[in-house]
């Protein structure tokens, strides 16, 4: 399944002095995967494009903790 979410499993040295994080999480944006862009996109209005901090809605990416649940906007 894809996911903008990808996970890294760190080296942990048994000298390591802290408990280590056994996975990592990241986020990556969705700008990745659009090779280019393509001609007529949806786009949000002015108002809403500057709450979003994009323009085309492919292209928007809210950023969620790892250890919060997403909020659904469509709620």
């Amino acid at each position: 399944m894809f996911t903008h979410y990808k996970k890294w499993y760190p080296y942990a040295s048994p000298f390591d002095p802290c408990p280590p994080i056994p996975v990592k999480t990241y986020s990556t944006p969705p700008n990745l995967y659009v090779g280019f862009q393509p001609q007529g996109l949806p786009q949000y209005s002015p108002k809403e494009a500057l709450c979003k901090g994009t323009l085309w809605p492919i292209f928007y990416d809210p950023y969620f903790s790892p250890y919060e649940k997403p909020v659904r906007e469509d709620a």
